[in-house]
């Protein structure tokens, strides 16, 4: 039996950061992104809002993200840093960093080698000789304001999703080879693990990359490589949608703007900007 959720227990260990006193818990909803965004686009800028079970939990396009009752971690955050519409786009890899380094300080993973990032939105887990599987999930949904004349256009919110898969012990038959669970991963599966721990990690490290992002300290877009092994020389099939086609090739780092590359089969550069990439 999964323990019931402790909201108290998140928010002493939050206190300092900018989502310290903002976060909710509920037991089902439809979806936290699409509670989160309703909450915005009535006035709100800050909340975090976490539940035990999403009955449309929203992946990227028009994929679902599986929400087993109290099975797994679902988190949105609303933010409103004052960033640019460019510097928003750095949303994605920077919230994929900070789950995986809770991930990582939470269950005494490892950074790349055992918890891995699927460029941008993908959190990816594999033990020792084995394929990856995806354990966690990113979707992100922004709003601009107006561009004023001659001045770039300014972020009005960000609405910031991540889904963990934790306690799940199966699958539907048409994910489990592609998808598993923290617990399922770890030496002892029969452990049951508390999703507070992960939630407050990862609040903590979401302030944290937020913080660097709108300070004056150096952007994180160099070595990247060491978060993700999805960067370079990887074979991939990056898997069409939005009407596009789909192509192989390796991977061949990122853009100026953080969007991967591909160097495709009839040796073009491309850009992914859409579509779901898969190891060949």
């Amino acid at each position: 039996m999964v323990p019931r959720f402790d909201l108290a227990q998140v928010n002493g260990a939050i206190a300092g950061t900018q989502f310290a006193g903002h976060v909710q818990h509920l037991a089902t909803i439809p979806s936290t992104n699409s509670l989160a965004l309703a909450m915005a686009h009535s006035g709100a800028r800050h909340g975090v809002w976490i539940a035990d079970e999403q009955t449309a939990g929203r992946g990227r396009g028009t994929h679902h993200w599986h929400s087993a009752a109290r099975l797994g971690l679902y988190l949105s955050a609303l933010v409103a840093p004052e960033i640019t519409v460019d510097m928003a786009q750095r949303l994605s890899f920077l919230t994929a960093i900070a789950a995986q380094s809770a991930l990582a300080s939470t269950f005494g993973l490892a950074v790349r080698d055992q918890i891995d990032i699927r460029w941008p939105n993908d959190l990816m887990i594999a033990r020792p000789g084995a394929p990856q599987r995806k354990v966690g999930g990113i979707l992100i949904e922004t709003s601009a304001n107006p561009a004023p004349a001659h001045s770039p256009a300014m972020l009005r919110f960000a609405v910031i999703g991540i889904g963990v898969n934790l306690n799940h012990t199966t699958f539907p038959s048409e994910i489990d080879s592609i998808a598993t669970s923290i617990r399922r991963e770890l030496p002892d599966p029969s452990h049951v693990l508390r999703r507070e721990p992960l939630a407050a990690a990862i609040l903590v490290a979401l302030h944290r990359e937020l913080s660097l992002l709108t300070s004056n300290l150096e952007p994180r877009t160099s070595n990247l490589s060491q978060y993700s092994s999805w960067l370079e020389n990887k074979r991939v099939r990056v898997e069409a949608r939005d009407h596009t086609a789909s192509y192989t090739g390796t991977t061949a780092g990122l853009d100026s703007q953080g969007f991967l590359r591909v160097i495709a089969e009839d040796g073009a550069i491309r850009t992914v900007l859409s579509g779901g990439l898969r190891e060949l």
